[in-house]
């Protein structure tokens, strides 16, 4: 069993990153300037985007954080959406979610500049890479690719099985692990919670994108010997024997399901750090984009 080290990945992209960056000044061309925006207080999501800005910092690149206070306004936010649409100065930028419920997700990811929506959300960009066009793919699915491609996973003529439809992840696995592509190629199953006899269609599964949001849900009695298993999620449980009184599991039961795989990926450390490295890589081609 291998694991699909998603930290030791990060860091490697990161310093490729880093690299290019430096090239780019010494040439006195301008480095790539990510923005993000955040609505509220919610705590996991101002980690998040600290870690954004701190991974910036690290490759060279210019960053702005935009701080919005929970009463913000739609209109407000569509107002700052838009100035950062308009300033050549930024390449791209996120809006990072969930928003308050008085703002309109869907209105809001509509708003952003599909040239600078560097999260891949934006109708413009999914369809794109629904087409297999050059476009900005969501940096989760993204990252899971660069992992698959970096481990050397072959997935040509492979039988897939994805477990969740998100827009965010399970959809654009299902679509990309399916195209024509280095990383692709697959036979791809889409499941979901109202498919029936799951266990029977995850036991011939090459390959499994555990991507639901149970804790555990993956069982080793649900795998057949020899399957590549990405976990894309996590979640705390509570757990009394440590500090913090929890701990972070994936969709997988990894102890069970780990002894059957010849990949696996670890929760933490797996797909949850390429997200970020895969962020900024977008950043870096949309700056290539728009100074070519």
């Amino acid at each position: 069993m291998i694991l699909l080290d998603g930290k030791k990945t990060s860091a490697d992209i990161k310093e490729e990153i880093a690299l290019e960056v430096g090239a780019l000044k010494r040439n006195e061309k301008k480095a790539p300037h990510l923005a993000a925006i955040i609505v509220g207080n919610d705590g996991a999501s101002l980690t998040y985007v600290n870690a954004k800005v701190k991974a910036c910092e690290r490759v060279g690149f210019e960053s702005t954080l935009i701080q919005l206070p929970e009463e913000t306004t739609e209109a407000e936010l569509l107002n700052e959406i838009e100035i950062l649409n308009v300033d050549n100065d930024i390449d791209g930028f996120i809006v990072q979610l969930p928003l308050p419920k008085h703002i309109d997700e869907q209105k809001v990811l509509l708003a952003v500049d599909p040239a600078k929506d560097v999260d891949g959300f934006h109708p413009e960009n999914v369809g794109r890479m629904a087409l297999n066009l050059p476009t900005f793919i969501s940096a989760t699915p993204f990252g899971i690719l660069e992992l698959l491609d970096r481990y050397e996973v072959e997935t040509s003529g492979k039988n897939v099985v994805v477990i969740g439809r998100s827009h965010i992840v399970g959809s654009p696995m299902s679509i990309l692990l399916s195209q024509k592509r280095k990383v692709g190629n697959a036979t791809v199953t889409l499941t979901h919670s109202r498919t029936q006899n799951l266990e029977a269609i995850t036991k011939e599964a090459d390959i499994i994108v555990a991507a639901i949001g149970i804790p555990e849900f993956l069982k080793g009695n649900m795998v057949k010997d020899g399957v590549v298993v990405i976990d894309v999620g996590i979640t705390r449980v509570a757990d009394a024997s440590k500090k913090s009184g929890f701990r972070l599991v994936g969709d997988v039961a990894f102890d069970e399901v780990a002894e059957k795989s010849s990949f696996i990926t670890p929760v933490p450390g797996g797909v949850g750090p390429m997200t970020i490295a895969m962020l900024l890589k977008n950043t870096l081609i949309a700056n290539k984009r728009r100074n070519s």
